[in-house]
């Protein structure tokens, strides 16, 4: 008898096993991915029966196609509606004026604006910000200032201490009636709920989730993918702001966690900012479909922008707004990255807590590198997502023993994402060195050209390497065994973190 029920039990479970590795395989090749992303998540669904098909469902369902389209149709809408009232500037545009020598920094302005539309402006006074209370009082001080509107994106928006403190100053604008819009990520702002930003709709004021969030439906849409990982203010359509910082108390040095919160974000006041505008319409006018709030009509909203490519002032900044998402197939972000460091010719410094680059990046980097050029790279010292960490320890490991300098960034935790290279090229936003920055999330970064804003890049970088440690083939020599063993099982579902 007991023979005869282990036989039922386990021929059970073979033909469970079959029945999953079938599922499996219809699950992962009916959805379009690139082929690393395929043959994960067929790690995932077949090397752990049923509960891989749990975190399938969390984090590998794709955006529908209904869902797409609908970005895609509202977002051209807003861009050939925006390109037809420029397009008689567009016919005039001499691309780098200033740097017609430059062929380097062409190409890359020619690359992002037939990759992904974006219009070069010249007209932009450009501050950095690597500390987070300095940042926010600023932006505070601009928001108590402004007199017509102010556009809100964040990925996250915490009701913390730090979040109240913007809110409060979002509720005094509404209440002296500027417009207030707030377009934030749901899962990324997790514990924020609705009603947090109750009374700044009472005082006229707007506030609503991107819409790819599924925290309403979670029962039968969840998804942990595809989020709205853009951080971006508008204030009365002519100032800016874009980086990496988030609302939240860890980034103003408040976390027992994190401790120090070292990150990038980039005030912006000038042309570059009606295109941050343009970029956060496509954005709220696309989620409006859902919430049924009052679109932007975005003409009226900068009605008086105009583009102007004959200043003169050597401190002005030439600046791009690329951005990308999973509604985009153009990559901008990462093609960006990619010319930039395939192009280099003295060196390229990249600063990210993430470090999964695919393919194309990876190679990059290793090219630039054996061809002489300097090739810095500053990661974390801590991980804030495990598997994610040790993934990046993997290729931090991998690109050392290419000969790439690494560094470990000793001070808290290093959340900038930046790019620096040659006398006048940088990058400075959302978009991480990683598959989820490349495909999977809504990013944004200002790809800018200036020789002043570079070299202060740089000089960052430069100072932070005083807070690191420098990573050598002895110190991944000494890890343990389980360690390695957990960056190399990390390393295979890269694709997917």
């Amino acid at each position: 008898m007991l023979t005869l029920t282990g036989y039922v039990v386990g021929r059970s479970i073979e033909i469970l096993w079959i029945i999953n590795v079938i599922f499996a395989v219809w699950t992962v090749f009916r959805s379009h991915r690139d082929i690393a992303s395929t043959w994960a998540w067929l790690l995932v669904l077949i090397g752990l029966p049923y509960i891989g098909f749990i975190l399938y469902l969390l984090v590998g369902r794709q955006l529908s196609h209904d869902k797409i389209f609908i970005i895609k149709q509202e977002q051209e809408k807003i861009r050939q509606q925006f390109l037809k009232q420029q397009r008689h500037m567009l016919a005039q545009h001499d691309l780098l004026p200033n740097l017609d020598q430059n062929q380097r920094s062409r190409r890359l302005v020619e690359l992002n604006l037939n990759n992904d539309d974006a219009i070069l402006t010249i007209d932009n006074s450009v501050q950095i910000f690597t500390d987070g209370p300095k940042l926010f009082d600023n932006l505070i001080e601009n928001i108590n200032q402004a007199k017509d509107t102010i556009n809100v994106e964040f990925y996250t928006f915490y009701a913390d201490n730090l979040g109240k403190r913007v809110l409060a100053a979002l509720e005094k604008a509404a209440s002296r009636n500027v417009t207030v819009r707030v377009l934030y990520d749901a899962s990324g702002s997790h514990g924020t709920h609705p009603k947090f930003f109750n009374k700044l709709r009472e005082l006229g004021g707007c506030a609503q989730p991107f819409i790819s969030d599924s925290s309403n439906h979670w029962y039968t849409t969840p998804r942990y993918n595809y989020h709205l990982h853009r951080k971006l203010v508008i204030i009365d359509h002519k100032i800016g702001y874009i980086g990496g910082f988030n609302i939240g108390d860890q980034y103003v040095d408040q976390s027992k966690k994190f401790g120090h919160w070292r990150d990038t974000h980039l005030r912006v006041v000038g042309q570059s900012a009606a295109m941050m505008e343009v970029r956060f319409t496509m954005d709220w006018n696309t989620s409006c479909r859902k919430s049924r709030l009052p679109k932007i009509n975005i003409d009226e909203e900068i009605k008086n922008f105009k583009l102007d490519w004959n200043r003169q002032d050597p401190s002005c900044v030439a600046m791009q707004i690329v951005a990308s998402g999973p509604d985009n197939s153009n990559l901008g972000i990462q093609r960006g990255y990619e010319h930039i460091i395939a192009q280099a010719q003295n060196y390229v410094y990249i600063q990210t807590p993430y470090l999964i680059p695919g393919d194309p990046i990876l190679e990059s980097l290793i090219i630039s590198s054996k061809s002489g050029v300097d090739v810095r790279i500053m990661i974390p010292c801590m991980a804030d997502h495990p598997f994610v960490y040790r993934a990046t320890e993997y290729y931090a490991k991998y690109l050392t023993k290419q000969g790439l300098k690494v560094y470990k960034y000793n001070k808290g935790f290093i959340h900038a994402k930046t790019v620096v290279s040659g006398s006048d090229i940088s990058s400075v936003g959302s978009a991480n060195q990683d598959f989820r920055s490349y495909r999977l999330n809504f990013e944004v970064n200002a790809f800018c050209y200036s020789p002043q804003l570079t070299q202060e890049l740089k000089e960052i970088f430069e100072k932070d390497i005083e807070d690191s440690t420098l990573l050598t083939n002895e110190y991944f020599d000494q890890q343990s065994w389980w360690r390695k063993f957990k960056q190399y099982f990390s390393r295979l579902l890269s694709p997917i973190l």
